[in-house]
């Protein structure tokens, strides 16, 4: 991530659930009590995904916890949000979601110049034997930095 760049939250367990096809940077359209809820991190989307309806995305399981600070006027907390996108990467988007197996999942939040962002990637399923190799891809990669500080240290 570049300069000026705060990461709210990351959905890690989407990486690995899913191969990431491509990824895009989306804006939220959000309400005032929503933003400083998510500018204090309190945010949840384990099964979150994103949805095109009439030719716009929806973000759909994502709870955005009521502002502590706030009066009686707050928020819905699980409401869809609208994702703001340009219109040729909104068709992009259809054109892939079409295909067999292809979903959008959003990846990370987080903050540039004061506006909330989402990383929504384009995922196809992993297979549970792909989850197998990924498990044991990680802990050769764990054993083999771990063989190379000790070899280090001497």
């Amino acid at each position: 991530m570049g300069e000026n760049k705060k990461i709210i939250a990351e959905n890690r367990k989407a990486r690995f659930d899913y191969f990431v096809e491509e990824t895009y940077e989306c804006g939220l359209e959000l309400v005032g009590t929503e933003v400083k809820s998510v500018k204090n991190g309190n945010v949840s989307f384990p099964d979150a995904f994103a949805e095109i309806i009439n030719n716009e995305v929806f973000l759909k399981n994502f709870h955005i916890s009521e502002y502590v600070y706030s009066s009686i006027f707050n928020h819905d907390p699980d409401r869809p949000k609208k994702l703001l996108l340009h219109k040729e990467e909104i068709k992009r988007l259809i054109r892939k979601v079409e295909e067999k197996g292809f979903t959008l999942i959003p990846l990370n939040f987080y903050l540039s110049k004061g506006r909330v962002k989402v990383t929504l990637g384009v995922c196809k399923g992993k297979k549970m034997f792909d989850k197998r190799a990924s498990i044991k891809d990680r802990d050769v990669q764990r054993e083999v930095q771990r063989e190379f500080s000790q070899r280090l240290r001497g």
